[in-house]
């Protein structure tokens, strides 16, 4: 008996160690599976959807979509030169610059008794009528298109910052998952990139850029759906006589944090860093499309180049999250900067034909030119992005989060109207490139320059705190994390109840 009983334990060993291999193979399936799993269960699955939607779909699929029609609606609707549609990317841009107003908003004034649900339907609604404004008026003037533009630049923004304090809230009370966290934003936004390139020159061909702003109301609409749909307790009998306490309360809390040598010195680097890397990417649109000196691709080959691309900032969010997320702030920000301004030099092996004398065709040298600028700006960004989350004080997360983005967006206007300054200074217009490896040059040569720049990056690592104590504890704005698990952030509003 004992032998039989031997025996049947050991062909249940062996048994079990045949599987192990295909568990194995079975895991790598279920890692991403698992891992949003377990996102859902620490912060509530509406979060996890919410991220999905807006970084994915919102910004993703419709980023896409918006980028690839509205370089093709300034072009040939439009008819504007490089420089002028470099710095019109730069206005409907301004949305993003005031990021704290709308963070400070959702902080302070909830609406109808709720402090997150009203702004994703009011984002999601701006975004509907404006780019239904666009998609249906052939011959809309040149500002009017603007100001479309912008309005549906502020829906997206609007929906990106709230999202934006509930991930920075839950940053604070998972400090060991800030890192997956901002690789949900990054993998969602890559992903949807991917399938929105993969599709926006398609649309661009079969309906025109004016047809693809009305597709974007996909998007939008998708928003208020987020909207009705995320878990928020509804408050009774708000207290409206302390919004303004709040909000001076709150602005002096910022003003207190920022003034921090803690603070400032990493929001200046980043300021810089972003500034100085110069955007001329409509002047290599404009390139990419001419038939005469660039190599003539068609709307579908851009769609193309740019989803396959977006490969590349998929695979950084990966290699980010799986390999680099644990190195310190300074010493990974130093190689990725240094990265990021040596991959540009590929720009200028294309633009002088370099690669043809090699026997490598545009299309394919163009899909690796732009996969690498893609990863690299990716694992520069997602180490700033892990660290702003760290800047942000308990109480007005959301708010501070919001200020800290916004100085990132001015230094993407900066390096926007810069690159559109340096285009019409090098005289480079619809037809005539002749300079176009010069304005590549300069823009190389000024992404290695913020190098000397990381003595104001702290040297701690994504899992240390950054803040002082007295900045985490000393603020006057309360915060209820007593409930880890709601996904949404505390009003600086208290009800009347409380009390």
């Amino acid at each position: 008996m004992q032998e039989e009983g031997g025996n049947q334990e050991d062909p249940y060993g062996e048994s079990v160690e045949e599987n192990e291999p295909k568990r194995g193979v079975w895991d790598c399936f279920c890692i991403p599976v698992q891992w949003f799993s377990m996102l859902s269960r620490e912060m509530h699955w509406s979060f996890v959807f919410g991220v999905v939607v807006i970084y994915g779909i919102s910004q993703g699929i419709g980023g896409a979509l918006a980028e690839v029609g509205t370089k093709y609606y300034m072009k040939d609707v439009q008819k504007v030169q490089p420089s002028e549609a470099q710095v019109y990317k730069g206005i409907t841009s301004i949305p993003w610059i005031v990021k704290p107003l709308w963070g400070l908003l959702t902080d302070v004034l909830p609406f109808f008794g709720y402090r997150r649900r009203p702004y994703f339907i009011f984002a999601g609604i701006l975004g509907v009528i404006s780019m239904l404004l666009l998609s249906w008026h052939k011959n809309l003037h040149l500002v009017l298109a603007l100001l479309s533009l912008t309005a549906g630049s502020a829906g997206v923004a609007i929906a990106d910052v709230t999202i934006d304090a509930c991930v920075a809230q839950n940053s604070i009370s998972h400090p060991s998952l800030a890192a997956d966290m901002q690789s949900l934003c990054a993998f969602s936004s890559s992903v949807g990139s991917l399938f929105g390139f993969f599709i926006s020159g398609i649309f661009v061909h079969l309906i025109g850029p004016m047809g693809v702003f009305g597709l974007m109301t996909i998007p939008a609409g998708l928003v208020i759906f987020v909207g009705f749909l995320l878990y928020e307790p509804r408050m009774h009998h708000t207290s409206y006589r302390q919004v303004k306490q709040n909000f001076f309360e709150a602005s002096k809390a910022m003003w207190t944090t920022l003034k921090s040598e803690d603070v400032w010195r990493p929001c200046l680097y980043m300021y810089l860093s972003i500034s100085l890397s110069l955007d001329i990417r409509e002047g290599m649109f404009y390139w990419y499309t001419d038939s005469k000196d660039g190599p003539s691709f068609s709307q579908e080959s851009v769609g193309f180049i740019f989803s396959i691309s977006s490969v590349g900032a998929l695979l950084g969010a990966i290699l980010y999250q799986y390999a680099l997320k644990e190195y310190a702030f300074r010493s990974l920000l130093f190689w990725t900067q240094l990265i990021y301004g040596l991959s540009g030099m590929l720009d200028l092996v294309l633009v002088l034909r370099w690669n043809l004398k090699f026997g490598i065709a545009d299309y394919f040298f163009v899909v690796i030119v732009e996969s690498i600028a893609q990863m690299t700006n990716r694992l520069k960004w997602m180490p700033m992005l892990v660290l702003s989350s760290k800047l942000c004080p308990s109480g007005i997360e959301g708010t501070f989060f919001a200020l800290l983005m916004s100085i990132d967006n001015v230094g993407l206007l900066s390096a926007s109207w810069g690159g559109g300054f340096v285009l019409h200074i090098l005289k480079i217009t619809r037809t005539r490139f002749n300079n176009i490896w010069l304005a590549i040059f300069i823009r190389n040569i000024l992404r290695i320059t913020p190098l000397w720049l990381l003595f104001l990056v702290p040297r701690a690592d994504p899992n240390s705190s950054i803040l002082p104590a007295s900045e985490t504890m000393d603020s006057k704005v309360a915060i209820d994390t007593s409930d880890t698990k709601n996904v949404e952030l505390v009003s600086l509003v208290h009800s009347v109840d409380g009390k």
